[in-house]
Formats: structure tokens, C-alpha cells, sequence
């Protein structure tokens, strides 16, 4: 298990980076105790997007597939949980309508990967695909504001957006605040552990390997669309997973959080952090989220402007991510001078080489 956790598809490896991980877990399980409740809840709402740009990152950087449809993804589970949610009662079944809310949101991403992958479909115009998906469903769910609009007790409410579902309950005890806080904290560590194990088993080099080289894999004997398959459906899930999440946590829903500003943002986040590394997407999305929620507070264009600049830059001078360019280069320094500690021969001659140039 542990090899699977420290392997070489994950940037991270040895004690000194999960003893990092460590205080920072650690960091993140005290923090409500000092901190106030409004900060907790604006931090509760970080994590919630976290999903998302994890889910893309498994997709996109690892799979190779360019998904504007996690906002799509992100709409049919936060609908879902609302509709499920009022209907069922509320109260405790709002934990089956969160599980099932995202079992709906697979099962679309299922469906539309299969005709699409099957289909042949990839590259950029699979991007444009699920780009489309994404603006329908934006669209459809604007005009539905008329009161024939509802499935069961639940009305849609066009732009107004749907309210009325309760928060995550169990029993009488209502999952908000701090609680809410560290069961987001537990579901990122959880979500985060599953895909390091995932990417570093067999399945995920298979996955790179689809990446890298589709005709190399078929010719290994590996029916690459299964694979595509299921990385775009547990990515998906994981944007299901968010939407659910923050449905429950404002307790409403509207079609502007699914449009094409905010399909966009985790394009983003991801492209930013570094796509082709789950740790610089965790630690780079929370960063900008972060910042942007800061910068919106005072305007909310000026946010908008700021995250349209740092796509243009990371495209231009750094294309593999901010964040995963800062870690290697830690990482690379770290590894050089625990290098020159064990050996010091080395250094001596590194030394000797640099003072020669």
C-alpha cells in the first residue's frame, strides 16, 4: 500500500514530504480552534471546489483529456442533491441524497464518455464537446423559472435558482460550521490518498501510458477507451462530488455556477497548479481560490481579469503549472544537497567544478 502511495506518478515521495503533509494536516485540524466561524466557513468553501479541480487534473493531466464539462458535472449532482433532498424529506436523508446525487452525475459522465471516447472523439474537439454539454445545460436550466418547472415538491426556479433542500444532516445535528470544515478536510485527504493509489498502480500507468502513446498501449494489448472510460467518469464524479457539496452548504443552487465563466475556472486552477501532479493541483487551486474569493470581495472583475492573466502566463511561461515548476525545484535542491551530505566527496568535487568555471 504504501509503495502504491510514494510511487513515481505522484510528485511527493519520502519521509520529509509526508511529514510536511503531516503538519499540515495538522495545521488544517487546529486551525478552527483559533480561528472565527465566519473564516472557517470561507475555508469550508475552498475545499468544497478542491473536488473539482482534482477530478480535472486526473482527467486532464493524467489522461490527457481536456474536459470544459466539469461545471456540467458540477450541475447535475447540485440539482440532483437538491431535488433528492427536498423530495425525500430532508433531515438524515440528506446523506443518501448526496451519495446518490453523485452516483447520477457518473452515470451521465458514463453515458456522454462513452459515445464520445467510443465515438472517437478526442483532443481539442472533445473539449468543445463537453463545452457544448455544459452551455445546454446552463441554458435549459435559465428558462425553467415557470412553475410547471419541478420534479415532485422541487421547482428549478430558472435563474433564481433552486432553495429550499436542507444541509448535510445527521439526525438532528446539522453538518455546518466546523463540522462541515473537517469533513471536508477528511474527504480531500481521503479523495487525495485514493488517487495517489490509483495513478500509482497498474490501472494509472496504464492511464499515462494512454496519454503518452494511445497506438504504443493498444499494441500492449490494453483497450485504451475502458481506461479513457473510467478516467473521465471518476473525474466527473469528483465535480459531482463538489457540486453536491456546495448545493448542500448555501442551500441553493443557480445556473450561473455552471456557465461558461465558471466552466472556465477550473481550467484555470489546474493549468496554473500544474496539471500532471495531484499535489500541486491540491495545494495551487486552494492558493487561488484563496485569492480570488480575497480579490472578489473588493471586485469581482478585477478577479476575473486576474485569473484570465494568470492563464495567459502560465501558457506562456511556465505551461506545466506554477506550483509543479516551484515543487520540482525544491524538490531537485533538497534531493542535491541530502546528495552532497551522504557523499561528501561529491560535493567537494561539485565544489572544486565551480570553482574552476
Amino acid at each position: 500500500m504504501f509503495k502504491l502511495l510514494d510511487g513515481s506518478q505522484t510528485l511527493g515521495r519520502g519521509r520529509t514530504f509526508w511529514s510536511c503533509f503531516l503538519a499540515v494536516l495538522a495545521a488544517a485540524l487546529i486551525y478552527p480552534v483559533f480561528a472565527d466561524s465566519y473564516d472557517v466557513g470561507n475555508f469550508s468553501y475552498f475545499l468544497i471546489w478542491i473536488f473539482m479541480a482534482l477530478g480535472l487534473c486526473l482527467m486532464w493531466g493524467y489522461g490527457g483529456m481536456l474536459s470544459f464539462g466539469q461545471t456540467f458535472f458540477f450541475g447535475i449532482a447540485g440539482y440532483a442533491y437538491g431535488v433528492l433532498a427536498i423530495n425525500m424529506g430532508g433531515g438524515s436523508a440528506t446523506i443518501a441524497a448526496l451519495v446518490l446525487s453523485i452516483v447520477i452525475a457518473m452515470m451521465a459522465a458514463g453515458i456522454l464518455g462513452y459515445f464520445m471516447i467510443w465515438g472517437g472523439i478526442s483532443g481539442i474537439f472533445f473539449g468543445i464537446v463537453t463545452l457544448s454539454a455544459t452551455l445546454v445545460l446552463a441554458f435549459f436550466l435559465g428558462q425553467t423559472a415557470g412553475p410547471e418547472w419541478r420534479i415532485g415538491t422541487a421547482r428549478l426556479n430558472g435563474f433564481n435558482g433552486m432553495k429550499g433542500m436542507d444541509p448535510l444532516t445527521v439526525g438532528d445535528f446539522y453538518i455546518e460550521g466546523s463540522a462541515l470544515y473537517y469533513v471536508m478536510v477528511a474527504l480531500i485527504v481521503a479523495v487525495y490518498i485514493g488517487l495517489r493509489i490509483l495513478l500509482n498502480s497498474r490501472i494509472g500507468n496504464v492511464i499515462v501510458a494512454t496519454r503518452e502513446n494511445p497506438q504504443r498501449a493498444e499494441m500492449l494489448g490494453y483497450d485504451i477507451r475502458k481506461y479513457q472510460l473510467l478516467t473521465f467518469t471518476i473525474g466527473s464524479g469528483l465535480a459531482g462530488l463538489s457540486g453536491a457539496l456546495y448545493t448542500s452548504w448555501g442551500q441553493f443552487i443557480t445556473p450561473s455556477s455552471i456557465g461558461l465563466p465558471a466552466a472556465a475556472m477550473p481550467i484555470v486552477w489546474v493549468a496554473f497548479s500544474g496539471r500532471s501532479d495531484l499535489t500541486a493541483t491540491l495545494v495551487g487551486s486552494f492558493l487561488l481560490l484563496f485569492g480570488f474569493q480575497t480579490i472578489t470581495v473588493y471586485s469581482q472583475q478585477a478577479a476575473l481579469v486576474l485569473m484570465g492573466a494568470l492563464l495567459l502566463a502560465t501558457v506562456m511561461l511556465a505551461p506545466q503549472g506554477f506550483v509543479l515548476g516551484v515543487g520540482k525545484l525544491v524538490a531537485d535542491r533538497w534531493t542535491g544537497r541530502r546528495r552532497r551530505g551522504a557523499n561528501p566527496a561529491l560535493g567537494q568535487a561539485n565544489g572544486l567544478q565551480s570553482n574552476e568555471t
